[in-house]
């Protein structure tokens, strides 16, 4: 009868004994950012060190997704994580049995780890969660945004100066308003994609209508300074070539950031677009100058037609009394 009991207990210390530690961590969080997530498992008291003996099962909600069966050196994959792979299969002797997947399959929930050598066994669990995030940060966003505003902003003021100080024909005057309009709608709808948070192709999408499409205010300056001056100075040209040169800057920016996540060169980008509002407002300033000095705001190039057309018509008066 004693050595009955002494039996069972012996039994039951060995079971608890030999039970697996495993650990992992509580909570993992993924973001749009990183193309694969790594499901924490690590066992810390293997015996035997020989993944030939050695079973692992992942589970999510209670369901079997992935398994690796070492001594049939057979792997089972649920066809909705058909990308599940252990971290590294050399360390699984070591007791590495963490699970990698690919972002987009890696669904939030809770996940567990089981591991079994020989005749022992352990499990860890853990829940995965979405982090939230952008693409670029807050203050990024916030100055790519401003600074555009900025841009669209003083492109209509130009506008209005000039309209309010040159006479300008209505077909031209339409022209210009319909461009300022549509850069604002296509830049309105960019930023509305642009400031969801992750890192898709929608975001791309929006940053690429908030950059590419300010193409249009180069030739729209080049228009604009065409109707305050007859012949452009040299000064037009060399605001022109800096918002040309601000343009340039910005879509190489967004080249570098789209395929990048986090973007690390969204100050290329920035300084770009920058660069694109402090020519705006010089061409803002320079009209309004020029305008200014200008009395009762005649063009630029009639403060010199006219007293050539005058000097034109008193020769031709003295011709004709010399014929007479």
């Amino acid at each position: 009868m004693w050595l009955l009991v002494a039996s069972v207990l012996l039994g039951a210390l060995r079971a608890g004994s030999a039970k697996l530690i495993l650990t992992g961590t509580d909570v993992v969080e993924k973001n749009d950012c990183n193309e694969t997530v790594v499901l924490p498992c690590y066992v810390t008291n293997l015996r035997k060190n020989n993944e030939t003996v050695m079973f692992v099962t992942w589970k999510k909600e209670g369901k079997v997704i992935f398994s690796f069966h070492g001594g049939r050196n057979e792997f089972y994959r649920d066809g909705d994580f058909s990308s599940a792979k252990l971290f590294s299969r050399a360390d699984l002797a070591k007791g590495v049995a963490s699970l990698v997947l690919t972002t987009r399959q890696a669904t939030v929930g809770n996940y567990s780890c089981e591991v079994t050598e020989s005749n022992t066994e352990g499990e860890t669990k853990m829940e995965l969660r979405q982090s939230s995030g952008s693409w670029f940060l807050l203050v990024e966003r916030a100055i790519i945004i401003s600074l555009l505003c900025i841009v669209i902003i003083l492109c209509a003021a130009q506008l209005t100066v000039i309209a309010l100080k040159y006479d300008i024909e209505s077909q031209k005057k339409v022209c210009i308003i319909v461009a300022v309009v549509i850069l604002a709608v296509v830049a309105g709808v960019g930023t509305a994609l642009f400031v969801q948070d992750g890192y898709t192709a929608l975001n791309q999408a929006g940053l690429g209508l908030i950059v590419v499409p300010a193409v249009i205010l180069v030739p729209l300056q080049y228009f604009m300074f065409g109707i305050v001056f007859d012949s452009l100075p040299h000064t037009t040209l060399a605001l022109i070539g800096l918002k040309i040169l601000g343009y340039i800057i910005a879509v190489v920016g967004f080249a570098l950031c789209v395929p990048a996540c986090p973007p690390l060169h969204a100050s290329v980008l920035i300084a770009g677009l920058a660069i694109m509002a402090t020519a705006s407002l010089l061409s803002l300033v320079y009209v309004f100058i020029m305008g200014s000095r200008m009395k009762d705001h005649p063009r630029p190039g009639k403060a010199v037609e006219e007293p050539l057309n005058e000097l034109q018509s008193y020769v031709m008066r003295e011709q004709n009394v010399h014929r007479c």
